[in-house]
């Protein structure tokens, strides 16, 4: 997973990389409570009906993801995270980014992550 400030590059110019790269992208856009985050991942990735919005569901479900993406035939993902200062502080935060970081190992060279500090 690659961190980048939200104060040195936008969202433009970091989606302009991934394309650069043969990439998609897909933005998971920013939340503040450990439970809104989950659930802005449920929604950007199209998480099935029955995910639980906790972190064990977002383990689970990231790993379902992936293998639908290597699976799909299309061009590798990038998922582009954003993170308000707010959450950052959350105990959550650092677990969600090993959680990603886990799916990011599973995926191989279809699905990488960059974490936006706003």
């Amino acid at each position: 997973m690659k961190i980048y400030s939200g104060d040195t590059w936008t969202l433009e110019e970091l989606r302009d990389q991934v394309v650069d790269t043969g990439r998609r992208s897909l933005l998971v856009p920013a939340a503040d409570s450990k439970k809104a985050v989950l659930a802005a991942f449920g929604e950007a990735l199209d998480f099935p009906e029955h995910f639980g919005v906790n972190l064990d569901a977002l383990n689970d479900s990231l790993h379902d993801f992936a293998d639908a993406i290597s699976d799909d035939g299309a061009e590798p993902l990038t998922v582009i995270w954003e993170v308000p200062a707010a959450f950052r502080g959350d105990r959550s935060f650092g677990i969600i980014c090993e959680i990603l970081q886990d799916a990011e190992a599973y995926a191989g060279k279809d699905l990488a992550v960059i974490a936006v500090l706003l």
